[in-house]
């Protein structure tokens, strides 16, 4: 159940796997969305920004591990949970007015931090990199602030009731609510005493509250006297800053006061509020009715970077119809941020912008303030107008190339640690790069130059899809993974120096490379290992407590943390022992005692100290010893094994079992063969008959102390001997010794090793077949015997040649030859019949027999018959003999008059078919293996011996049939003495008998065995197929003379040579 339920899991979790995977390559299009947060700033570590797992849809296979996450960038302010993908803040504190991309954002959607966030597969077999944009979101955390802390104001006398001065506005870091909300005047009550003003922005800048009203809100305030002068009024401006304006309420009379000062007071709208305030001096002066005009309102103009300090770049101009000093124009910048004031230089009386410090559009893309006019009246009028300066980009940035670490794989001090059992096409880095410059000249190409086994592959096709043109990421940016192009090796190449160039697109281009170290990390592949699996310790009992048992020692093929060891126990291992963590010291706790418990199986665990760690185990078996009181002990009295004859010596052939349930010494037992003295000498026999160099006595079998494996020291044969029973004894090795026996029997099953004898009828012989034989008349019965047993002793009978008339047929297990056919006169003569005899053993083992029949009326000439017979066993085993050729040649001589006869009174036709009839007839002739009138090259078979045709020497051998080559050895034998060539066998030869003496021409003779050798292998062929590689080893009759030297071959066969029957008595 605990396989299956593995199975099941392994199974859950590959199918979210692909889940997970469909999720990634199926996300919408609408996913851009799907990675934008919002957070506060200032907020504490660990404030929860959202669910990057959720976001993307990931729903598979995350949170079980075998999905991780990664943050590639933005780790400075942001950090992941790798498994579940939850983003929250870091530990350091995010500001949103000291980031360098949020100085000039107004906007509260355009203050963000990008991140990149990596899905990395199980063993990082696949990882999808996505971008993120965190909002960050402004919280009342700056107080504002007024240029200065003692403002001043000139105010003509005379000004009628009403009239609007602009004072200095304050600047807020904040922006939004938190930004400036309003603006309080706390004005001078004499006698020490004030009184709050409170005015909110929100009124245009030609509308003036009324005065009950204004006076019905400073009522709100507590306490204090209201001046009678002056009166604060906020108008909201049409850029979206509020101005604060003075307003003249009372009649000003400078004669009687030439100054106020008031307290003028800014808050912003955050909870809770922050205020600040200044002096506030009012100086009354003589009447200043013309305020400077601008020529336009908003100025705009393009500027070069990098241009040179003081490079003009823009004139602002405005006029004062006044005269005099009242009508002197001075320029200065209103609002305007530090880096607007750090940058340019506005020159008061010309109104000439010009660079003050170089301006790198990288920082600084565009400069938006305003610049304010103000004559030299009393009071000052002032007018304002708007400048953007746009600044153009020059090539003047190197292409900037950062490695970063990607996934699992670390990047430190410009070095990346590759385990060395990464695949190929694995992402080791991330390669990031970038060019501040805009157009062409940001447009960047890299690539990997040097023979490393490293390439870049663009990153992110399956991130989120682009942005829209106004939320874009920065569009110089490319990114690359870093993947390894073949196989790394520890032992081979321990580090590499991967060396990227990037060069941008513009003119001239520029450049840069970066590098980076990629160290291959010898990972830890290779658990602790103990020299042995189990240790088997014997340990007397009554021992002293601490007292060692053993030492157990195992060793790491890795090298420094991965190679060192830690050694404990196993807790589910019960015993009072403990192990030395360092050295692998194994004690005892307390004193064994064997009655009581005599084995104890530890478990030593060595763990190594890598990442991750790995480790391996041992057992330990503590035997504890006692003494020599119980005697061995078989599982039963009696063994009984079969085996196979013909087994190989020295083969085990049984294994007896015994026990002993002492300990040590106690329980070693020696095992020995013992043999009755009749079995002995009963197998002495059999192993002296088979082995000449064996004596008589020897041991037959032996055994294997250690499992009990009984070997025998010779092959068996079940036709020599099929039964053995002797005894084994154990004796162990206590003091005093102690035995116990068991009886074997060993029975030997039968094999097929044996091919059939042939016992009748001796090749030789000849029967006399009277032709008025009828038709299932016995002609002869041919028998034969095998020393197998069961089917290897199942003979079946077949005739296999000699047969051309099919006069004669055979019975397939009782091997009765009997006539099939009426004999006719041309059948006379003698018939040689070839009939083969096979066993129904696998791979069957067959004989031969040659029975030769003599179809006659009576044996007038005994001697010309064994003539025959005599020269049939000389002849090849392809001859078909059977009849007398001389009816054939009387039949021809026939046919030949009667083609005679018919040509001489036919016509041409006639002859066109005579010759195709004789040419049909002599394609006949050709394919029998005798023919009538055929004459043996050097003599007839039919003449007595010593009787030669002289015929036979001259051109009249032309009828003959040419002896074929064999095509599978392209050359020939002899057929006869100086005949023609016969193919060699390929095929096993055939013993036979002919009881001839051998003649003086027997190396002709043995030129005959070359033709008749594949011929004979084919009548001894196991179901048709001669090609059997086995051969059976046939014995011979013990009266039939060897014919194997006409059918000798060095080639195998499954049958055994034919065997010559005994002549009849």
């Amino acid at each position: 159940m605990q396989r299956l339920g593995a199975v099941h899991s392994s199974a859950a979790q590959a199918l979210s796997l692909v889940v997970l995977v469909l999720q990634l390559l199926t996300q919408p299009p609408g996913a851009d969305s799907a990675l934008r947060y919002r957070v506060a700033e200032e907020g504490p570590p660990d404030v929860k920004i959202g669910n990057v797992a959720a976001d993307l849809g990931l729903t598979a296979g995350t949170g079980s591990g075998d999905v991780t996450f990664a943050l590639e960038s933005g780790s400075e302010y942001f950090k992941i949970d790798n498994v579940t993908g939850e983003l929250t803040t870091g530990p350091r504190r995010i500001d949103r007015e000291k980031l360098p991309q949020c100085q000039m954002i107004f906007d509260e959607n355009e203050c963000f931090l990008d991140f990149e966030v990596s899905v990395i597969g199980p063993l990082q077999s696949w990882v999808d990199l996505f971008e993120g944009r965190v909002v960050i979101t402004d919280i009342n955390d700056n107080t504002p602030s007024f240029p200065s802390p003692v403002l001043q104001l000139s105010v003509e006398e005379n000004r009628p009731i009403g009239t609007l001065y602009l004072l200095p506005t304050a600047t807020d870091r904040d922006f939004g609510r938190n930004g400036i909300d309003r603006y309080e005047l706390i004005q001078d009550g004499g006698a020490g005493t004030s009184s709050a003003r409170r005015t909110s922005g929100g009124n245009p800048i030609t509308r003036v509250d009324g005065l009950a009203d204004r006076r019905g809100r400073s009522g709100d305030n507590a306490g204090g006297a209201r001046s009678s002068v002056f009166e604060l009024q906020v108008a909201d401006i049409p850029d979206g800053e509020k101005q604060p304006q003075l307003i003249v309420k009372g009649t000003l009379d400078r004669e009687q006061k030439d100054s106020y000062e008031l307290v003028l007071r800014v808050r912003d709208g955050g909870n809770p509020p922050r205020s600040s305030q200044a002096l506030l001096r009012v100086s009354i002066t003589d009447v200043n009715d013309n305020s400077p005009q601008f020529e336009r309102s908003t100025y705009e103009a393009e500027m070069a970077e990098n241009a040179p300090p003081g490079t003009p770049v823009l004139q602002v101009r405005a006029s004062d119809r006044d005269i005099g000093v009242n009508g002197q124009v001075e320029y200065v910048f209103g609002a305007a941020t530090e880096s607007v004031r750090r940058l340019l230089r506005l020159d008061e009386a010309t109104g000439w912008l010009s660079v003050l410090h170089r301006i790198d559009r990288e920082e600084v893309a565009q400069l938006r303030f305003t610049v304010m006019a103000r004559d030299r009246g009393q009071p000052p009028r002032t007018d304002r107008t708007t400048v953007v300066l746009a600044v153009r980009d020059e090539n003047d940035n190197v292409p900037v190339v950062e490695i970063r670490k990607i996934g699992r794989i670390p990047v430190r001090d410009g070095a990346a640690l590759v385990p060395e059992n990464v695949l190929v096409d694995t992402p080791v880095a991330l390669v990031q790069v970038s060019d501040r410059d805009q157009g062409e000249n940001g447009a960047v190409t890299c690539t990997v130059v040097g023979d490393v086994p490293f390439t870049l592959k663009p990153a992110g096709e399956t991130a989120l899809p682009p942005l829209p043109a106004d939320e874009a990421f920065d569009r110089n940016k490319k990114k690359y993974f870093l993947h390894t192009s073949a196989l790394l090796d520890y032992e081979t190449t321990k580090e590499y120096s991967v060396t990227i160039v990037a060069v941008d697109s513009g003119s001239p281009s520029l450049s840069s490379n970066s590098s980076l170290m990629v160290r291959v990390v010898d990972i830890n592949d290779h658990a602790p290992t103990f020299a042995q699996s189990v240790v088997e310790v014997h340990f007397a009992e009554n021992n002293s407590p601490g007292e060692r048992v053993v030492t157990v020692v195992a060793t790491d093929a890795d090298s420094g943390k991965n190679a060192e060891i830690a050694y404990s126990l196993d807790p589910a291992a019960n015993g009072p022992f403990y192990i030395d963590a360092d050295n692998g010291d194994i004690r005892a706790t307390g004193v064994l005692d064997r009655e009581q418990r005599e084995r104890y199986e530890l478990r030593v665990i060595a763990k190594d100290k890598g990442t991750p760690s790995m480790q391996g185990s041992a057992t330990v078996v503590v035997q504890v010893t006692d003494r020599n009181d119980n005697a061995p002990k078989f599982v039963q009295e009696i063994f009984t094994f079969y085996v196979k004859e013909n087994l190989l010596a020295n083969s085990p052939v049984g294994m007896v079992t015994v026990t002993d349930a002492d300990e040590g010494e106690n329980a070693e037992l020696s095992l020995f063969v013992e043999m009755d003295g009749a079995d002995e000498k009963r197998a002495g026999e059999k192993m002296e008959g088979e082995d000449g160099e064996k004596e008589r006595g020897e041991e037959v079998f032996s055994i294997e102390n250690n499992t009990g494996t009984i070997f025998s020291s010779a092959s068996f044969d079940r036709e020599k001997l099929s039964t053995y029973t002797f005894r084994v004894r154990a004796v162990d090795g206590g003091e005093p010794r102690k035995t116990a026996t068991a009886t074997v029997s060993l029975f030997v099953t039968d094999e097929n090793d044996n091919a059939p004898s042939i016992t009748s009828p001796a090749n030789e012989s000849y029967t006399l077949l009277p032709p008025a034989s009828s038709a299932r008349t016995i002609v002869r019965t041919v028998t034969a015997i095998d020393s197998d047993t069961g089917p290897n002793a199942d003979l079946r009978y077949a005739l296999v040649g000699g047969n051309p008339f099919r006069l004669f047929e055979i019975g397939h297990t009782n091997g009765v030859i009997t006539l099939a056919e009426p004999l006719e006169r041309r059948h006379k003569g003698l018939h040689r019949l070839v009939v083969r005899v096979n066993d129904s053993g696998v791979p069957s083992l067959c004989a031969t027999a040659l029975v030769h029949v003599f179809i006659n009326e009576s044996l007038a000439n005994a001697t010309l018959v064994d003539a025959q017979v005599a020269r049939s066993l000389m002849a090849p085993l392809s001859l078909d003999i059977a009849g007398d050729p001389d009816s054939e040649r009387a039949l021809g001589k026939q046919r030949l008059s009667v083609a005679i006869g018919v040509l001489a009174g036919a016509a041409a036709v006639i002859l066109v078919i005579l010759l195709v009839v004789t040419a049909r007839q002599c394609g006949a002739q050709g394919k029998n293996g005798y023919e009538a009138g055929k004459k043996e090259p050097e003599e007839d078979f039919f003449s007595p011996p010593g009787a030669q045709p002289q015929a036979g020497r001259g051109g009249g051998s032309d009828r003959g049939r040419k002896p074929r080559r064999d095509k599978r050895n392209g050359s020939g034998g002899s057929a006869v003495a100086g005949g023609g060539k016969s193919d060699r066998s390929l095929y096993s030869g055939i013993v036979t008998v002919n009881g001839l003496r051998r003649h003086a021409n027997d190396d002709d003779e043995e030129d005959l065995s070359s033709a008749s050798e594949r011929l004979a292998a084919r009548y001894c062929a196991v179901d048709g197929d001669p090609g059997s590689p086995r051969m059976g080893g046939g014995r011979r009759h013990q009266s039939s003379p060897d014919l194997a030297r006409h059918y000798k071959s060095s080639f195998t066969s499954p049958c055994s040579e034919p065997t010559a029957p005994l002549p009849p008595s």
